[in-house]
C-alpha cells in the first residue's frame, strides 16, 4: 500500500497550501539520494522527482551503466538500469507519507520503466499513448497505445494506488490551443481508467496569455467532472515549457507568473521550471531555488474572473467538448479511437511531425497574445471555426512565435505591469491588469 502523492496533494489542499515539484534527475545513485534530500527538507509541501535519464526512454539500457562506469553523467536517472533493490536504499528514509515520489520518463514504450518504479516501493509516475509518442518518438502510435495499455494494467494490477499523470495537456510544450491540450489530457485519462488505474493527475502547461490560462484550468476541471467521474484526479501546471527566458529576472518573474496562475486557478500541485532552463541542465541548488521562490510567489488575494476570461472559458470548452465527443464517439476503445482519431484528422497536433499527425493544423498567437487557431484541419468544430487566421505562417513568423515569452519576460517586468487595453473577440474593450 502506498498512495503517498494523493493523499500528500489532498492534505495540502484542505489547507489550502500549492504542492511544488522540480523535475529532477541524476544517474549516479548517491547523486539522485542528495537531490532528493535537499528537496524533501525544504519545509514546504513538495514533491520528489525522479526523471529517467535520455537512454532510458529510448530503451537502451547497457548505455547508462557504460557512461557511469566511465564516470560520465547523465540528464536522468536510469531506473531500468539500477537494480530495485538499489533504488530503494536510495530512497530509504526519504520516500514516505510526508515526501511523495513521482518517477517522470518520457518513453513510448513505459513497461519496463513502471516494472522497474513498481519493484522498486513506487507507484506515481507520468505520461500517456499520444503525450508521450508524438512529441517524443517516431514509433507508431498503435505500438504505443498498446505498450501504455500494458504498462496501465500492470501498474492497476501490482498497486493500490497506481497513480498516473497525464502529459497531454503539455503537447509540444507550446504553440498549441488550449482546448487541445483539455481534450488531450481527458482522453489520456479515460484512457488510464480503461485499463484500471482510478489514481491520475491531469495536466496543462502554462501558455502565453493569462486570462487564456486561466480560462483554460477552469474548463479542465468541468471537462474532468463530467468525463472522469471514476476517477480519483487532480490538477497538475506546468510552469511554461517553450523557450525560456535567457534573464535570470525575466526567468524568475515566468517562475512566479506560473505560481500565482497555479494558486489563483486553485492547482494543487505545480511542475516548476529553473531560471538555468535556457542553458545547462539545472543543479540541484537552482531546483532547489526555483521551489522556493513558486511556493512563495504567490501573495495577496487571488483575481476574480474578467470578461475576457469568461470569454476565453466559454469558447475552450466548447472546443474541448467537441473534440472529446467526436474521439469517444469513434470506438468504446479508448485506444483504438485514439488511432482513428488521428488517421481520420479529428486529432491533429500543430507543427507536430510523428508520422501519424496529418499535420493539416497550425496554431498562431494573436494581437492580444493568446494561442489560436490558424488551419483547423478537420478538427470536428462543426464548421464554426474555419481558417480563421490564415495569414502564410513564414519562419520569421514562427521564430517569433516561439521566442514570444522569452521576449516579452526579459524585455523588462516593468512593461508587462503596464494596463494594456485591447479588443476582446466580441469587440468588447478589457482592460487586462495581468497581460
Amino acid at each position: 500500500m502506498s498512495g503517498y502523492l494523493d493523499r500528500f496533494v489532498a492534505e495540502a489542499r484542505s489547507r489550502g497550501a500549492l504542492v511544488v515539484q522540480p523535475r529532477m534527475g541524476f544517474g549516479a545513485i548517491d547523486t539522485m539520494r542528495e537531490g532528493l534530500r535537499e528537496v524533501a527538507h525544504l519545509g514546504i509541501p513538495v514533491v520528489g522527482t525522479i526523471t529517467v535519464d535520455s537512454y532510458t526512454r529510448v530503451g537502451d539500457h547497457v548505455s547508462p551503466l557504460e557512461r557511469l562506469m566511465a564516470g560520465e553523467e547523465l540528464n536522468g536517472y536510469p531506473i531500468v538500469t539500477h537494480s530495485p533493490a538499489q533504488t530503494r536504499d536510495m530512497l530509504d528514509g526519504l520516500y514516505g507519507p510526508s515526501f511523495p515520489i513521482q518517477v517522470r520518463h518520457g518513453t513510448a514504450l513505459p513497461q519496463r520503466v513502471i516494472e522497474s518504479l513498481v519493484r522498486a516501493g513506487l507507484d506515481a509516475t507520468e505520461g500517456g499513448p499520444v503525450s508521450y509518442c508524438l512529441p517524443y518518438s517516431r514509433l507508431p502510435l498503435a505500438q504505443a497505445v498498446e505498450a501504455w495499455a500494458e504498462g496501465c494494467r500492470f501498474l492497476a494490477n501490482e498497486t493500490e494506488y497506481g497513480h498516473i499523470e497525464s502529459f497531454g495537456g503539455c503537447l509540444l510544450g507550446q504553440l498549441c490551443p488550449p482546448s487541445l491540450l483539455l481534450a488531450m489530457t481527458v482522453l489520456e485519462g479515460r484512457f488510464f481508467l480503461q485499463h484500471g488505474v482510478r489514481h491520475m493527475s491531469l495536466s496543462y502547461a502554462q501558455g502565453t496569455h493569462g486570462d487564456q490560462d486561466r480560462a483554460a484550468l477552469r474548463a479542465l476541471r468541468e471537462l474532468a467532472r463530467v468525463y472522469l467521474e471514476d476517477a480519483t484526479w487532480h490538477v497538475v501546471l506546468y510552469t511554461y515549457m517553450g523557450l525560456f527566458p535567457r534573464t535570470p529576472d525575466g526567468a524568475g518573474e515566468l517562475i512566479g507568473d506560473s505560481a500565482r496562475l497555479a494558486r489563483d486557478t486553485g492547482c494543487e500541485r505545480l511542475i516548476v521550471k529553473t531560471v538555468s532552463e535556457a542553458w545547462q541542465i539545472p543543479s540541484v541548488a537552482e531546483n532547489v531555488l526555483a521551489l522556493r521562490l513558486a511556493a512563495t510567489a504567490p501573495t495577496g488575494p487571488a483575481e476574480g474572473a474578467t470578461a475576457l476570461e469568461d470569454a476565453f472559458f466559454a469558447e475552450i470548452l466548447e472546443e474541448a467538448r467537441c473534440l472529446v465527443d467526436a474521439v469517444v464517439d469513434l470506438d468504446p476503445d479508448v485506444g483504438k479511437a485514439f488511432i482513428r482519431g488521428f488517421e481520420c484528422g479529428i486529432l491533429d497536433i500543430p507543427f507536430c511531425l510523428h508520422p501519424d499527425n496529418r499535420g493539416k493544423t497550425t496554431c498562431t498567437i494573436d494581437e492580444s497574445g493568446a494561442l489560436v487557431w490558424g488551419h483547423t484541419g478537420n478538427l470536428p468544430f462543426s464548421g464554426r471555426k474555419t481558417q480563421r487566421h490564415v495569414a502564410p505562417l513564414g519562419s520569421d513568423k514562427l521564430y517569433r512565435m516561439l521566442n514570444y515569452v522569452v521576449d516579452r519576460y526579459d524585455n523588462g517586468p516593468s512593461e508587462r505591469r503596464i494596463e494594456r487595453r485591447f479588443m476582446s473577440r466580441s469587440g468588447e474593450e478589457i482592460n487586462d491588469r495581468r497581460f
